[in-house]
């Protein structure tokens, strides 16, 4: 994982340490009070001088007190430090991922990871230091009891065994447990995520009943795995709540018949019994080896997220002027040990509009994604202007290419803030250009307060919102714009202008183009058809329409668009191609004699 995007800092060992510290030193004053508290007793039933004493037993019960408030202080925060500090980790890890490899986590099992299971693990260093604490407990107290009488501190050593049993087998079968609860609430997250995201569906369709079904389907499973979890928890309270009790009495009866033999004082009974209960004591440790638990389960859900793959990028920079041909040689992408993308030898033209097109499922995102490396080939190499992108710095990389896609996520922040945003902030006459080439300079000002209004207050269409995607594509253009079904959900009246638009206003960047119409195809300078992962041909969309199959990959409903009446489908034939217009009644200038084909190897 870069090191560059760690931003939260570890809170390193310091807050556990004082927590351990402070539990340990209250701890210590626990395993003092009885004595002292048996000596005072002893000194004031033979009426000797008993004012230190008693004195050192009111600044015992004072000093637990305040050990007791300030390890639950140092808690918190130690808590409340790892949790941020595991959050952001994984955040980060995530952000950073290879998208591919990233997109089996459903979202709700993300934020579950990142909201449950970041607090639980968060809490785990706390805990062990509380638990390393609380065992020290009753070793002191032993050693007490020994001290005080070596009789009574036999009887409670001889019972020990029993519950350390019992604390071994609730560890064991509390984290099966308690791993399974937590993948089952990950499941209930995901499908809620996904009712929400889904909610005009859902009341158009009429079937939030059976939504609702789906979503809480999984509750008995989780109720089931909750009893269990509670199950364990009481039986090994139970098993500790019998143990304990036997212990202590049978201790303080065998004080008992020591202070009626001469050989143990009234004070030293009272020390017997309070040490045996805190050298059996067990319902404290049972808990917090419960969050040690849970937290150690957590934790590595939480790690998943951190481990997530991330591109690797080299040192070079790409030479300045470029034309921003792209070259894809030798191209394999596999996904699940199926070849998904092969591209033997494909050049895009730099400064043209190049157009990606295919059924789907042929593999136009892929394509995308390799050519602007949010992801690797499994084998080849991608080129732009020579230099494999896979050398290039991120600042490089992500300043010179550029994405757009059908779903934009522009973050919070004002309009302006948000389509400034990217690698650099563009400045304000760029973004102002940038929403006027996206079409978007019309409708922002039309906002309660235009650019600055805040995206959350903003009434944005779907389509709206997609053009401010496009605006901040374009206010960071470099030598490269890959755009992913940007305009999907533009009229066409809009795309054209859009594209009108840009190609004036970016003329020298090159343009790869995920189209599901035959209008954008034919408006491009040249077509990449894609078929079942392979490209089956490379030219213009007037000599690939010529073909049946091209044809079909329009008029089959797989791809959203006019159905194919004409070679370029109704809007096309007025338009012509991205680069002009084409003569009235006309479909415009031919770029090229043939089709490019690509025959797989």
């Amino acid at each position: 994982m870069p090191a560059a995007g760690a931003r939260h800092r570890s809170p390193g060992r310091v807050p556990g340490l004082l927590v351990l510290l402070f539990s340990v030193a209250g701890a210590a004053v626990a395993v003092a009070l009885p004595l002292v508290l048996g000596r005072t007793l002893d000194l004031l039933l033979h009426g000797g001088a008993a004012g230190h004493w008693l004195a050192a037993s009111v600044a015992l019960l004072v000093g637990e007190v305040l050990l007791d408030g300030l390890a639950a202080l140092c808690t918190g925060r130690c808590t409340a430090g790892w949790t941020a500090w595991i959050r952001s980790r994984a955040l980060h890890g995530m952000l950073y991922a290879v998208p591919d490899l990233a997109r089996p986590l459903s979202r709700g099992d993300v934020a579950a990871r990142l909201t449950l299971n970041a607090a639980d693990a968060g809490s785990a260093p706390s805990a062990r230091a509380s638990l390393a604490a609380s065992l020290i407990t009753p070793a002191g107290a032993l050693l007490a009891l020994a001290f005080v009488d070596v009789w009574a501190a036999l009887c409670v050593l001889a019972g020990l065994p029993a519950l350390a049993l019992v604390l071994r087998t609730f560890a064991r079968d509390t984290g099966t447990s308690v791993r399974a609860y937590q993948g089952v609430q990950s499941e209930i997250a995901a499908r809620l995520l996904e009712a929400l995201e889904g909610a005009e569906t859902i009341a158009a369709a009429g079937t939030a009943a059976a939504e609702r079904e789906r979503v809480l389907r999984p509750l008995a499973d989780l109720s089931r795995l909750g009893e269990r979890m509670w199950l364990l928890h009481g039986r090994a309270l139970a098993l500790g709540g019998v143990l304990v009790p036997l212990l202590t009495v049978a201790a303080t009866a065998v004080g008992g018949l020591r202070l009626a033999a001469g050989a143990l004082s009234v004070g030293g009974l009272l020390a017997v019994s309070r040490y045996a209960q805190l050298a059996a004591g067990f319902g404290g440790a049972a808990t917090l080896l419960g969050a040690v638990v849970r937290g150690r389960s957590a934790r590595e859900r939480t790690a998943v997220l951190e481990q997530l793959p991330a591109l690797v990028h080299g040192p070079r920079t790409l030479p300045p002027g470029g034309p921003g041909t792209l070259e894809l040689r030798d191209v394999r992408v596999v996904r699940g040990g199926t070849e998904v993308l092969r591209v033997d030898e494909v050049v895009v033209p730099g400064g043209l509009t190049t157009a990606v097109v295919g059924r789907s499922g042929a593999g136009k995102s892929v394509l995308a994604a390799v050519a602007g490396r949010l992801t690797d080939p499994d084998r080849g190499e991608v080129l732009l202007d020579g230099t494999p992108l896979d050398l290039l710095t991120p600042h490089s990389l992500r300043t010179e290419v550029g994405f757009a896609f059908a779903r934009p996520e522009l973050g919070e922040g004002t309009v302006a803030e948000a389509v400034a945003a990217g690698r650099r902030t563009a400045p304000s006459h760029r973004v102002r250009a940038a929403l006027r080439t996206a079409g978007a300079d019309a409708f922002v000002r039309r906002l309660p307060h235009a650019y600055d209004t805040p995206l959350r207050e903003a009434p944005l269409s779907g389509g709206e919102y997609q053009r401010l995607g496009l605006a901040r594509a374009f206010a960071h253009a470099g030598r490269l714009l890959v755009m992913d079904d940007a305009t999907s959900s533009l009229d066409t009246a809009t795309e054209h202008a859009v594209n009108r638009a840009l190609n004036h206003s970016l003329g020298d960047v090159t343009r790869l183009v995920v189209a599901h119409r035959p209008s954008v195809a034919a408006r491009a300078d040249r077509v990449i058809w894609l078929e079942s992962g392979r490209v089956r041909a490379v030219g213009t969309h007037r000599r690939l329409w010529e073909e049946a199959a091209y044809r079909e990959v329009f008029r089959s409903g797989s791809s959203t668009g006019e159905g194919g009446a004409g070679p370029f489908g109704p809007e096309a034939q007025a338009r012509g191609p991205l680069g002009g217009e084409a003569a009235e009644g006309g479909p415009g200038p031919d770029r090229s004699a043939a089709p490019h084909r690509e025959v797989p190897r």
